[in-house]
């Protein structure tokens, strides 16, 4: 399907080239395996705000109109963006564009003026993009619902920080924040598309060759032990209730990723789906309901999302856990596994149609897991789970005592909503 070749340079840095048949385009994407995770509290929202201000001028392009026209210029797109554990910074353009976005790239990174009335100026579109998110219930309580599981851990932060950790922010910051996490050791470049790979490799030594090791900096933080159940309200005037119920689950690692993966496709990934058949298409409640697994280095979850009448939100959530319950108790029937199989397997083909998907995901792989698989062992693993797969994870992860539940709406009264968890 999508084969690659891995070549690490002398600087620790590593390359993989991925061909794609039948396109005319290439992404180049470097991944750096440092997010907000890797943040001190007083500096929360720093990996965020270093890949705005990355694309805003450097010394051979000072200003933000310069870096852009390179990629208008012929057409192709770039951006970048932050995770927890995860920066990457990437152009999609005309294959016989190449060397322009390995430049364009490798300027980002190694050049950025980091010009203070810069800063002053993304700082406050920064701002802007953390009041956008607190105006947005469905976004906002995906946030609620992290701090919840992981309390004072860095997980559980948000990615963009708040607006007193941005406003703190200076100069100084970045230039250490590069210095520490952005180490070849824990880079890669990824081409995937449409080149030749002898010229990648050139291009790759030429432009990422001179980045220097150094001693770097590790993730801290314990993750908060749980022993019962917790819920968080957020009192906003809705029109509609907006919650995540969901429970810890497994890392990138961990031998259940793939069963929680078709567990979470059973519950809730699409239109067929068990919770979002019961609440969006035979009641009516939801206009938009999904479960979803979410997996970092040593932490996970497993949560569904929604957005319900506000008079149904106790209807909804004691429906959802009852579907959690049933999946304990029941083996699924064989059709309805391969149908929640079939469906991961052609979502995922789709995506691998586009190469940044392709790049991002190698990406991912490389400087987070700590291990490459290809799309064709990816799919075995999720054909080799089973119905007794299913119910064991189920069993595993979904416990009474490890029940989390952020609410946004109109609402109150915690204890009300804890008591959905004893019926």
């Amino acid at each position: 399907m999508l084969g690659y070749q891995k070549t690490v340079l002398e600087n620790g840095l590593t390359l993989l080239t991925v061909p794609m048949r039948g396109v005319s385009s290439v992404t180049v994407l470097v991944g750096v395996g440092a997010g907000s995770r890797h943040e001190s509290a007083s500096k929360a929202g720093l990996s965020h705000f270093l890949e705005h201000m990355a694309l805003k001028g450097t010394r051979k392009r000072p200003t933000p109109f310069e870096v852009a026209s390179v990629i208008d210029a012929i057409g192709g797109e770039s951006n970048a963006g932050t995770a927890k554990e995860f920066t990457e910074y990437w152009a999609k353009v005309d294959a016989g564009h190449l060397e322009i976005a390995f430049d364009l790239l490798a300027d980002n990174l190694k050049e950025p003026l980091f010009k203070p009335e810069q800063i002053e100026k993304e700082r406050r579109v920064i701002i802007e993009e953390i009041n956008m998110y607190q105006d947005l219930p469905m976004r906002r309580v995906l946030d609620v619902f992290e701090l919840l599981l992981y309390g004072s851990n860095p997980l559980g932060r948000d990615i963009a920080g708040d607006k007193e950790t941005v406003s703190r922010i200076r100069r100084a910051d970045f230039l250490d924040h590069l210095k520490k996490f952005y180490q070849p050791q824990k880079m890669a470049v990824v081409v995937a598309g449409r080149f030749h790979a002898r010229r990648v490799r050139r291009l790759a030594k030429l432009y990422f060759s001179d980045l220097k090791k150094s001693r770097g900096s590790k993730i801290s933080g314990k993750l908060p032990p749980q022993h019962q159940p917790r819920a968080e309200l957020v009192y906003k005037k809705t029109d509609q209730a907006h919650f995540c119920l969901g429970v810890p689950g497994p890392s990138y690692s961990h031998p259940d990723r793939f069963a929680v993966s078709v567990t979470a496709s059973i519950l809730g990934y699409s239109r067929t789906s068990r919770i979002y058949r019961r609440i969006r298409e035979e009641r009516g409640w939801a206009y938009y309901v999904q479960t979803t697994p979410e997996y970092y280095t040593d932490a996970g979850s497993i949560y569904t999302q929604a957005g319900v009448s506000l008079n149904k939100i106790n209807d909804s959530i004691r429906l959802i856990l009852a579907e959690y319950r049933r999946l304990q108790k029941e083996k699924v029937s064989s059709k309805e596994l391969q149908r929640a199989k079939d469906y991961i397997r052609g979502r995922f083909i789709l995506a691998l149609e586009d190469s940044f998907n392709v790049a991002s995901r190698y990406a991912l792989q490389v400087v987070v897991e700590n291990k490459i698989r290809t799309p064709e062992e990816t799919l075995k693993l999720i054909d080799a789970v089973t119905v007794d797969d299913v119910r064991r994870v189920a069993r595993r992860f979904f416990r009474p005592e490890k029940y989390n539940l952020a609410v946004i709406g109109p609402y109150q009264k915690k204890a009300a909503f804890q008591k959905l968890f004893k019926n």
